[in-house]
C-alpha cells in the first residue's frame, strides 16, 4: 500500500513529503511503463516520477518507426498501443546514397510501423494506469538515496516546486539517456556498468512536417548520409502527408548545426516544397553497447538509460518493453526472497537481456565504431557495393555472411576502395567473435569479471583492425 508522510512546513526548516511504495520507476517512457504495469499486475504498489507535466508526458524525440511492432508484453498488450500506429504498410528501408547516384531498396526483417509518438506515450500511459499504476507529473529527481550498505533505497525530487523524497525496496531508472541518477549514485562496489561517455551518444532533432501531396515512398523507411561519417538523416512516413524528418551526429564528431542542416536538405527535396512544420524536438540517444551490467543492489536501469537501443538504426522502443518488463519481473523476485539489497537477486535480469537483444545490439556496435574511422565517401561506395538483404543482416542481425563470390563482386563495384572492402571482412569477422562471446554472458557474478577482460580483448582487435579510436 502506497504510504504518504506529510514533512514540516514553512521556509527553511521544511523538510520533504514522504511516499513510500514497493518499488519507485523514475521515467513515464516505454521501459518505465512496462516495468511499472508488470509490478502493479502483480498486486506490488508502484509509482512513476515523470518530470514533464501530464500533457507532456510520453512525448518524446525519436523516429517514430517501430520495428517488432507485432510482439509486446502482456503487461501493455499491442491492442492498447494500436491506436497511434498511423502507418502500418511500411516494409523496407530506402538507403539514398547521392554520392554514388544509388538507392539502395534494404529488406526490414519483422513487422513495422510508424507511430504517433505522443499518442503511443498516452496510450501507453493509459495502459500502465488501468494496471493501477500512480503516475507524479511535473517531478524532477535531484539525488538518489542509499543506505549505508550502498544499497539504492530511495530518490528526492521537487514536485511542482514542493521537495519530496520517495522510499522503495527497488528503484528502476527508466529516465532516459546519460540519466541523472547515475551520476548520483555511488556504484563502486556494484557491476553496475560506469563506462558511460558523452561521446558514445548521438545529438538528433527532429520535426514532423506536413506536405500536400502523397510522398512516393510512403512504405519506406528512408535514410540519407550526413556529409560526415557519423551522421545521418531520416525521413519516416507517418501518413502519406505527414513525415517524421530528422538528423543526428555522434557526440564525438564536431557538432552539427541541426536545424540547419536538415532545413539545407529539406529544401533539396520537391516533395516538401511549401511544407508546414509540425512539430519539432531534440534528444540525446545512446548509439552505444548495452550495459554490461544494469545491476547494483535495489537499482536497475532499462531502456536508453540503459543503453538498450540497437546503436546502427536508433530502434529501441520494442527492446525497452521487454526490458522493462523484465526488470520488473526480476524486482518481484527479490522483493518476494527479501533480497533486493543483493545484486545476485537481480543478475538474472541482465541475462535475459544479453540472451533476448543485448548480445546481437553488442556486435551491431561494432559497425558503428568501424563508420567512425572512415571517410565518408569509401563508406558509401561500399553500401553502394553491398546486397540489400546483405544490409539488413548486418543492421538487424549483428551478422552477415559474406562470401567469396560477393566479395570478387563488392571489389569490381568499389574499385578504389579495396581496403575498406578488406577492413569491413575483418570487422565482420571481429564482429562475429564479439556476438559469441555476448551469447556466452555469465550465468552469475563470479564470472562476470573474467568475461569482460575477454571481451575487451576482442574489442582491442577490433580497434586495431578499423584503426577507430577507443570508445570505451
Amino acid at each position: 500500500m502506497t504510504t504518504y508522510q506529510d514533512g514540516n512546513a514553512g521556509g527553511e526548516s521544511a523538510t520533504a513529503r514522504t511516499v513510500s511504495v514497493d518499488v519507485v520507476v523514475v521515467g513515464a517512457g516505454t521501459s518505465g511503463c512496462y516495468a511499472a504495469a508488470t509490478i502493479a499486475d502483480a498486486g506490488y504498489d508502484v509509482v512513476v516520477v515523470e518530470r514533464k507535466d501530464e500533457t507532456e508526458a510520453g512525448h518524446i524525440a525519436c523516429g517514430d518507426a517501430l520495428k517488432g511492432a507485432s510482439d509486446f508484453p502482456d503487461a501493455i498488450p499491442k491492442s492498447q498501443l494500436e491506436p497511434a500506429f498511423t502507418n502500418t504498410d511500411v516494409d523496407h528501408g530506402r538507403f539514398e546514397i547521392p554520392q554514388e547516384d544509388t538507392v539502395l531498396e534494404i529488406p526490414v526483417p519483422g513487422e513495422l510501423a510508424v507511430i504517433d509518438r505522443w499518442e503511443y506515450g498516452r496510450c501507453l500511459i493509459e495502459g500502465a494506469n488501468d494496471s493501477g499504476v500512480e503516475f507524479h507529473y511535473d517531478t524532477v529527481v535531484q539525488d538518489v538515496r542509499q543506505d549505508d550498505s550502498g544499497r539504492v533505497t530511495g530518490v528526492k525530487a521537487m514536485r511542482k516546486g514542493d521537495p519530496v523524497t520517495y522510499e522503495g525496496d527497488m528503484v528502476i531508472d527508466g529516465a532516459g539517456a546519460l540519466s541523472i541518477l547515475q551520476d548520483k549514485t555511488d556504484l563502486e562496489d556494484a557491476t553496475f556498468d560506469t563506462n558511460v561517455q558523452y561521446s558514445q551518444f548521438c545529438s538528433a532533432y527532429r520535426e514532423i512536417i506536413e506536405v500536400d501531396e502523397p510522398v512516393e515512398w510512403d512504405d519506406a523507411l528512408v535514410f540519407k548520409p550526413t556529409e560526415r561519417s557519423a551522421g545521418y538523416l531520416w525521413y519516416f512516413p507517418r501518413t502519406d502527408t505527414e513525415i517524421n524528418a530528422g538528423l543526428g551526429f555522434q557526440m564525438n564528431e564536431e557538432p552539427m548545426e541541426l536545424v540547419d542542416d536538415l532545413k539545407r536538405d529539406l529544401q533539396g527535396r520537391s516533395e516538401f516544397e511549401g511544407a508546414e512544420v509540425q512539430d519539432k524536438l531534440g534528444a540525446a540517444l545512446p548509439t552505444r553497447r548495452p550495459y554490461d551490467s544494469a545491476v547494483a543492489p535495489g537499482f536497475m536501469a532499462v531502456g536508453d538509460a540503459a543503453g538498450h537501443v540497437n546503436p546502427t538504426t536508433g530502434g529501441g522502443i520494442a527492446g525497452a518493453a521487454y526490458a522493462g518488463t523484465y526488470a520488473a519481473e526480476q524486482a518481484i523476485e527479490a522483493i518476494e526472497s527479501g533480497r533486493t539489497d543483493d545484486e545476485a537477486a537481480l543478475w538474472e535480469y541482465n541475462e535475459r537481456v544479453m540472451d533476448h537483444f543485448g548480445a546481437r545490439y553488442a556486435a551491431l556496435d561494432v559497425y558503428n565504431i568501424f563508420t567512425t574511422a572512415y571517410d565518408v565517401d569509401d563508406l558509401m561506395a561500399l553500401l553502394a557495393a553491398l546486397p540489400g538483404e546483405k544490409l539488413a543482416e548486418a543492421l538487424y542481425g549483428g551478422s552477415t555472411s559474406i562470401g567469396l563470390g560477393l566479395k570478387l563482386k563488392m571489389a569490381v563495384k568499389s574499385i578504389g576502395h579495396l581496403g575498406t572492402i578488406r577492413d569491413l571482412y575483418q570487422t565482420k569477422k571481429a564482429a562475429d567473435r564479439l556476438l559469441d562471446h555476448y551469447e556466452s554472458y555469465p550465468s552469475d557474478r563470479s564470472g562476470f569479471e573474467s568475461w569482460q577482460r575477454e571481451r575487451d580483448s576482442i574489442m582491442d582487435d577490433i580497434y586495431e583492425v578499423t584503426g577507430a579510436e577507443p570508445k570505451y
